[in-house]
């Protein structure tokens, strides 16, 4: 298995490099597939390499399959890579295209619970809460259990419990699943606020239609990131 060069896939601008908060290199995973004694090696990465920067909204595309939720996953570090290097923030919020959420938990409790986690002071806490409720416009639902959620206002809270420390580098899985149109543009005009701000993101999709609001766009393809 040869290297793949990071020079080659990463950006040549000295100031992006510079500024970079995230850091993928070369990066490979595979995994093993099959029935016992006929099990296979299956090569999802082979030498993956993609930079963000402070107050850049970056996308990765890809068909399905391709391997964009598993690069995402060893970025966060959910998931172990084979070789290569990842170099990220400590301050990281990341948005999984499927909520991990606790159905008996109340929006509110998930929000004190990521609180802990995070290390958010109680004021600090609340005011972000509140912000981030009010600019999703779910505050009503604040005492309301999972379960009791529809689709849509899951993928809110998921979207809020990233946001809610105010990451240096946010990671975002197909973000924008259950959203009604509304809420779809608000999650642009919040992201983009945020990448004025200098938060550096990452979007992952199937297919971006979007490619005017991002700065730049790889796309995952046999195993690699090219620029397109």
């Amino acid at each position: 298995m040869s290297p793949t060069s990071a020079a080659t896939l990463a950006p040549s601008d000295p100031a992006v490099e510079a500024s970079a908060v995230l850091r993928v290199i070369d990066v490979h995973k595979a995994f093993r597939t099959g029935v016992p004694l006929r099990r296979r090696r299956v090569q999802i990465l082979r030498g993956a390499s993609l930079t963000v920067s402070s107050g850049e909204f970056v996308g990765l595309v890809g068909e399905n399959g391709s391997g964009k939720s598993t690069l995402m996953q060893i970025i966060v570090g959910l998931l172990g890579r084979d070789s290569g290097t990842v170099q990220r923030p400590d301050r990281l919020g990341y948005c999984p295209q499927y909520p991990l959420l606790w159905d008996k938990l109340t929006v509110k409790e998930h929000f004190e619970l990521f609180a802990e986690a995070y290390g958010l002071a109680g004021k600090d806490a609340a005011d972000s809460r509140d912000g981030l409720l009010e600019e999703l416009q779910f505050a009503t639902y604040v005492d309301y259990r999972v379960e009791q959620l529809s689709g849509g206002t899951r993928q809110k809270l998921n979207l809020a419990l990233a946001l809610l420390h105010e990451p240096q580098l946010l990671l975002l899985d197909e973000p924008y699943s259950g959203f009604d149109w509304e809420t779809y543009l608000r999650f642009w005009e919040m992201a983009e606020r945020r990448r004025r701000d200098g938060m550096a993101i990452l979007v992952v999709s199937h297919l971006l239609a979007e490619r005017d609001r991002l700065g730049r766009v790889y796309e995952l393809r046999d195993g690699r990131c090219e620029l397109v």
